[in-house]
């Protein structure tokens, strides 16, 4: 490994280019052509690449070997059957918002309240951040409120056909589930409990994803004050004394097929910002000496700070996908998840040609934030009170389950016949277990990490999951697509239990009584859901901004305990967890973070609505 001096100095560097990133750079840059800004991403350039930019092929890019994952492998646990879970997250320019599911989901407004008033961080409440957000879109779709932007750089709109799966399944909510109703706007940062249409974030006219570097990057020049280096990883941030001067980074060896690294070192003269994710951000501060000293000093690392926080809350929200046979008219993305280049030409000649069809759609197109009515309290049980009764109770806008069809079969199972399918998709808004995420292996920036997700350690998690699936199954099977469940994606119920998966010839009537489920069938749902559950990709919390004492690793300037010049800004700072898709969170952070340094480094031009 040699190393090398990078003669050049940059006002501000950024030690990850993700969503966050490319949003906090691009306003700093367009706000002030004098500085000078590095951005250094672990991945390649998204510009342009159909596998970024054609919002259709985001489930096939998991399933095919490419260089724009990180896939992170926890430890095995009992709470998931003995599993070690696997977590990808976005390693490109942009992060997640290149290769994420495009879903457009908005946090409670109480969320944000709770950073402000719970965790001490002044200026993050709600009332600060939904103008910020309303000043990064343009709501192409009917606004019913005033949540909404019209005029921002991110896109964001309703699909206007090939919906007729979500059309039935909202139909049939609000005839089944008669305590709940349907609603303009689910994402008003208020609404639960009621059924509607799900924004995507695809520009209705163009089809195009609407991710972070299209929008606040590249419509930028990359030769003037702005500079992007990619396939580079940022192994620790320099320090002179405890001031951050610049980073050290090595070459990628991803798809590299040597494993030589080169080192490098680039200065910054006035701020260094780690914006590498929940998983690279408190990694790339332990191998510079901030984290937990018995962390530190057992990978050899010299103590800078004992910071325990640093790794720690790691937080997501633990997913299901539910399949079930589809009629053949339905409108299912399966040709474009699991077909050939040949079967997917079509839908592309389309999108090129005029922007629409299903490769500019996402597969989810209705859905609900879900909290349980005083009966289905009774029906969770005893091991929910408590979660209840502290977390959700004086809190309205939070949801228990994020819940949805999703229009495709998107497990693995090599023995799934092709055909058209739809699921259940549900996921819980509020995990009460945390887990963390730490290095093993010093300075090496490839080397892997401890990574313990906690998902199902708690039977609070594990009895709202058997929730919505009943609840799924329900509506699932009342829907005019429905053609039975898909055997291979479901418990393994006894075989004399009603529950039984089975083909089907059409649905069942409306006013059918719900099936019963016995104690056992109830263990085999439990069972399903620790052989089963998986990530939802939205890893938080690792780098908390919270007080020090509390295990912060951030105060609400995203200043990094003890140091000075160094700041985090992704959604690693998030101190409590967002019942939400954790694009629009990512946006809140990058617009915030961009007023934040603007202010700090007395940089005009960056407002805060």
């Amino acid at each position: 490994m040699s190393e090398t001096t990078n003669s050049e100095t940059y006002d501000i560097i950024f030690a990850g280019g993700g969503a966050v990133a490319c949003i906090t750079a691009g306003r700093l840059a367009q706000a002030d052509p004098s500085l000078k800004i590095l951005v250094i991403e672990s991945g390649p350039h998204t510009q342009e690449l159909q596998e970024h930019v054609q919002p259709g092929r985001y489930f096939s890019n998991l399933t095919l070997p490419g260089k724009t994952f990180t896939f992170h492998v926890a430890q095995p646990s009992d709470s998931l059957a003995g599993r070690s879970v696997i977590v990808p997250s976005g390693r490109c320019l942009g992060g997640g918002s290149s290769v994420n599911f495009t879903v457009y989901t908005r946090a409670a407004a109480s969320d944000y309240d709770d950073w402000e008033t719970v965790f001490g961080n002044k200026g993050w409440g709600s009332k600060e951040l939904i103008p910020l957000l309303k000043k990064a879109e343009t709501y192409q779709s009917e606004i019913f409120n005033s949540t909404h932007g019209t005029s921002g750089p991110i896109k964001a709109s309703i699909a206007a056909s090939e919906v007729n799966v979500a059309e039935q399944f909202l139909e049939v909510a609000v005839q089944y589930d008669k305590e709940r109703t349907l609603a303009e706007d689910i994402n008003d940062f208020t609404t639960t409990n009621k059924y509607g249409r799900w924004a995507r974030y695809i520009d209705a006219e163009s089809g195009r994803r609407s991710d972070a570097p299209h929008h606040y990057i590249y419509n930028q020049r990359l030769d003037g004050n702005l500079r992007i280096l990619d396939r580079k990883r940022v192994v620790r941030v320099i320090f002179e004394g405890n001031k951050a001067v610049g980073v050290e980074y090595v070459d990628d060896i991803v798809g590299d097929g040597t494993g030589r690294t080169r080192t490098s070192v680039v200065h910054a003269s006035r701020l260094v910002v780690v914006s590498a994710g929940a998983f690279g951000s408190p990694a790339i501060l332990e191998r510079s000496g901030i984290g937990a000293r018995s962390i530190l000093e057992k990978n050899g690392i010299q103590v800078l700070v004992d910071l325990s926080g640093v790794g720690e809350n790691y937080m997501d929200h633990n997913l299901i996908f539910a399949p079930y046979f589809a009629t053949e008219d339905s409108d299912t993305m399966d040709a474009l998840f699991r077909g050939s280049e040949e079967e997917v030409e079509p839908y592309v000649t389309q999108w090129k040609n005029e922007g629409k069809g299903l490769m500019a759609h996402n597969a989810l197109d209705a859905g609900i934030k879900l909290r349980p009515t005083a009966s289905e309290l009774e029906e969770l049980g005893p091991e929910f009170e408590e979660r209840w009764k502290s977390y959700f109770a004086n809190a309205p806008d939070k949801p228990v389950m994020l819940f949805a069809p999703f229009t495709a079969y998107v497990g693995l199972n090599p023995n799934t016949p092709r055909g058209k399918y739809f699921s259940m998709c549900y996921f819980t808004g509020y995990p009460v277990a945390s887990g963390h995420v730490h290095i093993t292996s010093g300075l090496d920036a490839y080397g892997r990490l401890n990574f313990k997700p906690g998902y199902l350690e708690d039977m609070a998690d594990v009895v709202v999951l058997r929730w919505a699936y009943k609840k799924g199954r329900e509506i699932a099977r009342r829907m005019n697509a429905y053609r039975g469940e898909l055997d291979l994606g479901h418990p393994e119920f006894p075989t004399e239990s009603e529950a039984v998966p089975k083909p089907a010839d059409g649905p069942v009537d409306m006013n059918t009584t719900k099936i019963k489920y016995t104690p056992e069938d109830d263990k085999a749902i439990d069972e399903y859901h620790r052989k089963t559950v998986e990530t939802t990709w939205h890893s938080v919390g690792t780098c908390a901004m919270k007080p020090r004492e509390s295990g912060g690793v951030v105060d609400e300037r995203l200043n990094v305990y003890g140091v000075r010049n160094l700041k985090v800004a992704d959604c690693s700072i998030t101190p409590g967890n967002v019942g939400a898709n954790t694009y629009n969170t990512a946006i809140a952070i990058g617009e915030k973070s961009a007023v934040i340094i603007a202010e700090d480094l007395g940089i005009k031009g960056v407002t805060t609505a």
